[in-house]
C-alpha cells in the first residue's frame, strides 16, 4: 500500500499532459459518433461524452473557481441542444468551430510537442470534414465508399498519436492564450470551404473530388493574394496599414485631428487656453457626446452625459468622455492615445510657461546683480577719493580740490545712470566718451594706489567707448587686483591702453595664476572663490558682451596674469 502511494505521488501528470489526453479522447469519441451514427440513445450518449470531454479541454473558460449556476445551465443547455438537434450540418459547424479553436491554440503553445498535437488534431478535423461529413451532407455515396477505408483504419491513428505523444510542461505558468483573431479567421475559412463545396456540387454535375480540389486551390489563391496585398507595395500602402489606421482613427482622419491640436498648441499662449480649445476639438469627434476634464490649475465640462463613459488619466490630466455607444477595445486604445497626446501638449505648455517665468526671474536677478555690481564699483571709486583726501597734505589741497571737482560729477553721473536702470532697465542710455578722456579719468581715480598706468597710442583719430561699461568692467578688474594684492603684498599691478589696429585695455598683475578649471569657466558661469573672483567677472563679462565688447583672460601664467577688455 505504501509503495502504491509513493508511486502515485511520484507520477503526477502535468497540466499540459492532461490537456493532451482530453484532446485525444475528445477526438476518439467524436470519431466514434461519426462512424456509428447518432440515432440510438447509446450513440447520443457517446456524443454527450464527447461534449463533456470538450468542456474539460476547452480553452475559453479558464478559471479555477467553482462554476456559477448560470454557467452550469449554459453548459447543460449546450449539451441538450447538441444531442437533440444533432445532424450532419450541425456536425459540420461543430467541426469548423473545433478547427478554429485548435488553430488559435497553435500560435500560443510554446512546447514543440504541444504544437505538434494541435497540428495533428487540426489535420484530423479538416480531413474528417472533407472526407466524411461533407459527402454525407451531399449524399455522395461514391466519395463515402472511397473514404470509408481511411475513416475506419487510418484517420483514428491521429487521435491515438495525440493520446500517447509525450508532452513537456509549458514554459509559462499561466493558461495558454487563445488567439481570437486566428480562431475567427480559421472558423470562417472552414465555413466558407463547406458552403463553397456544397454550393458548387449542388449547382454543377462535377465530381466531388474535383470540386474539393477547385475549392481548396481557390481558397489558397485567395489567401496568397490577401497576404500579398496585406504588406505595403509600390504606390499602395497595404491592407494591413489601412486597417491599422482605421482602428486607430475609428473613422476619423487621425492626421487631421493631430494637425488641429498642434496648431492649437502653437496659437494658444497658456496651458489653460490650450486645454479649453483642445476640448472643443474633442467635442467634434463623432462618437463623443460630452466629457469632463481636470488639471491641477483648471477643470471644465462640455456636451452632455451619456450611458457609456471612459475614465482616462495621463500625469495630472484627468479626462472622462461620454459616448452614446458601447466603447470597444479599439476605441479604448484610441481614447488612451488621444488622452496621452493632449496630456503631452498640456505638459509642454506648462513647461513653456515655467520657462518663461524662469527667464523673467533670471532677467530680474541679473539686473539686480548687475546694479549691485555697479554700485559696488561706484562705492570703491568713492573710497579711493576718500583715501586720497585722507592722505593729502596741506600742499596737496589745490590738487585734491581739482580732483574732487572732476571726479565727483562723474561719480554722480554714474550713480544717476545706475538708478535710472531701476526704473527702466530696458532703456539704458549709453555715455560715449573719447577713450583718452576716459583713460585720464581712470588714472585720476586710482591716483595714489599701487597701480601703474601706461599707454600705446598710434592712432590719429579719437576713439569713443561706452564709458559706463568700461568703467564698470575695468573698475572690477582693478579692484580684484587690489584685493589680490592684500593676500600677496609683493605683486605689482599694471594697466595700459592700446590704440592701434586693435583698441583694448589690459590689467596685469604679477601674482599667482588662477586654477585651470576656474580659468576655463571664468566668464561662462558663476564660480565661488575665496578671493572674490568669479561672480563679479561673470557679470562683467555679460555686461561687456551685451555692449559689444569682449572681456577675456589672455594670460594665466605665474607672475603674468592678464585680463583684456577689447573692442570687437
Amino acid at each position: 500500500m505504501a509503495s502504491l502511494n509513493s508511486l502515485s505521488n511520484t507520477y503526477r501528470p502535468s497540466a499540459s499532459t492532461m490537456q493532451q489526453w482530453m484532446l485525444g479522447l475528445m477526438l476518439l469519441s467524436l470519431h466514434g459518433v461519426m462512424l456509428w451514427g447518432f440515432d440510438d440513445p447509446l450513440q447520443k450518449g457517446l456524443l454527450l461524452c464527447h461534449y463533456g470531454l470538450f468542456l474539460i479541454w476547452q480553452p475559453i473558460w479558464q478559471t479555477k473557481e467553482k462554476l456559477s449556476a448560470q454557467a452550469i445551465l449554459l453548459f447543460a443547455a449546450g449539451g441538450i441542444l447538441l444531442a437533440t438537434f444533432v445532424s450532419w450540418w450541425l456536425l459540420a459547424i461543430w467541426l469548423s468551430a473545433l478547427f478554429g479553436l485548435l488553430g488559435g491554440r497553435i500560435f500560443s503553445a510554446t512546447a514543440q510537442a504541444s504544437r505538434l498535437s494541435y497540428l495533428f488534431a487540426a489535420t484530423y478535423l479538416l480531413s474528417v470534414l472533407l472526407l466524411w461529413v461533407i459527402p454525407h451532407l451531399l449524399g455522395a455515396d461514391t466519395a463515402i465508399e472511397v473514404a470509408a477505408f481511411l475513416m475506419f483504419y487510418l484517420l483514428p491513428i491521429l487521435p491515438l498519436v495525440i493520446l500517447f505523444l509525450r508532452v513537456k510542461q509549458e514554459t509559462h505558468q499561466h493558461a495558454p492564450i487563445l488567439d481570437f483573431f486566428y480562431t475567427l479567421l480559421l472558423f470562417l475559412l472552414s465555413v466558407t470551404l463547406i458552403l463553397s463545396i456544397v454550393t458548387i456540387s449542388r449547382t454543377t454535375e462535377a465530381d466531388y473530388a474535383e470540386v474539393v480540389v477547385w475549392v481548396v486551390f481557390g481558397l489558397a489563391g485567395a489567401l496568397v493574394l490577401a497576404s500579398w496585398l496585406w504588406n505595403p507595395r509600390a504606390g499602395f500602402s497595404g491592407i494591413g496599414q489601412l486597417l491599422s489606421r482605421y482602428l486607430l482613427s475609428v473613422g476619423l482622419p487621425f492626421e487631421r485631428w493631430i494637425k488641429n491640436i498642434a496648431e492649437l498648441a502653437e496659437r494658444e499662449t497658456s496651458a489653460k487656453e490650450f486645454m479649453h480649445a483642445a476640448m472643443n476639438e474633442v467635442e467634434t469627434l463623432p462618437w463623443v457626446a460630452g466629457g469632463h476634464w481636470q488639471t491641477e490649475e483648471d477643470e471644465g465640462e462640455f456636451g452632455a452625459q451619456a450611458p457609456y463613459h471612459a475614465d482616462l488619466e495621463f500625469h495630472d490630466f484627468h479626462l472622462t468622455l461620454y459616448s452614446r455607444w458601447p466603447l470597444t477595445p479599439a476605441l479604448i486604445i484610441h481614447l488612451k492615445l488621444l488622452t496621452q497626446i493632449l496630456g503631452e501638449f498640456h505638459e509642454a505648455k506648462r513647461r513653456e510657461e515655467a520657462l518663461l517665468q524662469n527667464t523673467y526671474m533670471q532677467a530680474i536677478y541679473e539686473t539686480g546683480a548687475r546694479l549691485t555690481h555697479d554700485m559696488k564699483n561706484i562705492v570703491q571709486s568713492m573710497n579711493a577719493l576718500c583715501s586720497a583726501a585722507e592722505q593729502a597734505t596741506e600742499a596737496d589741497n589745490d590738487r585734491l580740490v581739482a580732483l574732487i571737482r572732476k571726479q565727483l560729477p562723474l561719480l554722480n553721473q554714474r550713480l544717476a545712470l545706475t538708478l535710472d536702470k531701476l526704473g527702466a532697465p530696458r532703456n539704458e542710455a549709453t555715455r560715449m566718451l573719447p577713450l583718452l578722456e576716459w583713460w585720464d579719468n581712470l588714472q585720476q581715480r586710482y591716483n595714489g594706489t599701487r597701480i601703474s598706468f601706461s599707454e600705446i597710442i598710434m592712432m590719429d583719430s579719437e576713439c569713443k567707448i561706452d564709458s559706463e561699461v568700461w568703467d564698470s568692467v575695468v573698475d572690477n578688474l582693478l579692484q580684484n587686483a587690489l584685493a589680490k594684492a592684500r593676500q600677496e603684498p609683493e605683486i605689482a599691478i599694471h594697466a595700459h591702453v592700446v590704440m592701434n589696429e586693435q583698441v583694448f585695455v589690459e590689467v596685469t598683475d604679477s601674482g599667482n595664476p588662477m586654477p585651470d578649471d576656474v580659468a576655463a569657466s571664468l566668464f561662462r558661469k558663476r564660480i565661488r572663490s575665496e578671493g572674490g573672483l568669479g561672480i563679479g567677472l561673470y557679470q562683467a563679462g555679460r555686461q561687456a558682451q551685451q555692449a559689444g565688447y569682449q572681456l577675456s583672460l589672455v594670460n594665466n601664467q605665474p607672475r603674468q596674469v592678464c585680463f583684456r577688455l577689447a573692442m570687437k
